[in-house]
């Protein structure tokens, strides 16, 4: 992409001459390598290059209108803003968006690493070596079919009319491998790993092979698990997955829009037991990908979603914060309408719990390591979900992983049952969380 001086530079030039006074951008530039293998073999190797951008002009009234272009140089920029000067007369009038009044505020320093992109060749060796070993690491391994290892250059910028003019850049690398399990009589069973880190040499190819050899493998001794009810321990990836996929509670703009379980009366409510505590934090140590504003230019931070078990703050953009008399958070997302959405989660221990457990010396206790179906399980307006997934059934801290089970709740009072938060928390895609305990949920075997 252009340097963002430029890009700024001829956008002023441009509005200058078709008489915009007000008007922003926000902008993107992707550059990724992706590779998969097959038994040894190349499977499929992408390489692409994506950018774009989004204008956003305002016109006498202070209506707004948006349009986006892959073009950033000062033709295809005089285009984009002379098509959204056009399109703001069909603006919305009520709740129009408008500049963040925090557009020109300082942002954090984030330790954002930008490591030079690998050799397609280096991906498929390294890839290679990593299917070869998972494939020797048990006699039931049969094959890995769903793997890839990927990097991945990201620029991001924000402009506007009245001087804001941010920029940063980092990568990441991402590896995943899956296995695929076949012994005679028995059901296939699958489990699987994934790493990131700024870089392919970063990466921590052996961890993941590791972990996706040993869940693989305790997953071969299987049994039906009775229906019932069951106390549950969520591994951080599947706590995780569960908050995301109920995170219109905390988000301003389905509260606004009347899609949220939540309601602007439900903040200072308790919707969780004390012992849980829930930040959004983009600013995390153990975030590969943080970043410093949002798509309105807003500098992000931590935000405290829930304080030990209360809802102590919405996520929001400018035009949300606007309408609840707040401050904006940094989590907008720009687009032909502006949308708000989470970044990375931390789920922490709040107040000290009246009993600590451990798996070691646990009865009758299932713990789930991966929840499916996430899209098609959750009712997210009712609250409610019931998803297959994987996990062990624990019985004198010995585990026996699970053949095939759902489980079922509601996700407020699975919030409210939370009876322990343990201390040591692990770093997953979305967040970074410690295993955490529930009194009680439905548990449906086969």
């Amino acid at each position: 992409m252009a340097k963002v001086q430029e890009i700024a530079a001829a956008a002023q030039n441009a509005a200058q001459k078709l008489g915009i006074e007000k008007f922003d951008i926000f902008g993107s530039a992707i550059d990724e390598t992706s590779v998969q293998v097959d038994q040894g073999e190349p499977q499929q190797m992408k390489a692409s290059q994506r950018s774009g951008v989004t204008v956003r002009v305002w016109n006498e009234d202070n209506s707004v209108g948006v349009t986006s272009t892959t073009d950033v140089d000062p033709i295809g920029l005089e285009l984009a803003l002379k098509t959204a000067k056009e399109a703001s007369y069909f603006g919305v009038k009520e709740n129009a968006p408008d500049f963040s009044p925090e557009a020109t505020s300082a942002i954090a320093e984030v330790k954002q690493e930008h490591l030079p992109q690998a050799a397609v060749s280096q991906l498929l060796e390294t890839l290679i070596q990593a299917e070869k070993q998972l494939l020797a690491a048990h006699p039931a391994i049969v094959g890995v079919p769903y793997n890839g290892l990927a990097q991945r250059d990201i620029d991001r910028f924000y402009l506007n009319s009245q001087g804001a003019l941010r920029h940063e850049a980092h990568s990441y690398a991402s590896v995943y491998l899956y296995t695929k399990t076949e012994e005679e009589g028995r059901k296939p069973r699958s489990a699987g790993a994934f790493r990131v880190s700024p870089g392919v040499e970063k990466l921590d190819i052996e961890g993941c092979l590791k972990e996706a050899a040993e869940k693989t493998i305790s997953h071969l001794n299987y049994d039906k698990v009775k229906t019932g009810k069951y106390r549950v321990v969520f591994s951080p990836e599947a706590f995780l997955g569960l908050i995301g996929a109920f995170s219109n509670m905390f988000n301003a703009q389905s509260i606004l829009d009347k899609q949220s379980l939540s309601t602007e009366e439900s903040l200072g409510s308790t919707i969780a037991s004390p012992l849980l505590c829930l930040d959004d934090n983009v600013l995390h140590p153990d975030n590969i990908g943080a970043e410093a504003f949002d798509g309105e230019g807003t500098p992000t931070r931590p935000v405290s979603l829930i304080k030990n078990g209360v809802l102590s703050s919405f996520l929001h953009s400018a035009g949300t914060a606007k309408r609840m008399n707040v401050q904006p958070t940094g989590h907008a997302n720009m687009g032909a309408k502006v949308t708000v959405s989470p970044h990375f989660f931390h789920v922490y221990a709040g107040e000290p719990a009246a009993q600590e457990y451990s798996l070691d010396d646990a009865d009758n206790v299932i713990l789930i390591d991966d929840l499916s179906a996430l899209h098609a399980g959750v009712q997210a307006l009712q609250g409610s979900f019931s998803l297959p997934f994987d996990g062990w059934l624990i019985e004198n801290g010995k585990r026996t992983s699970i053949e095939s089970a759902t489980v079922a709740g509601d996700i407020r009072e699975v919030l409210k049952s939370i009876i322990y938060v343990e201390k040591e928390t692990e770093f997953t895609g979305s967040g970074v969380a410690p295993r955490v305990w529930v009194d009680e949920l439905s548990i449906t075997g086969e």
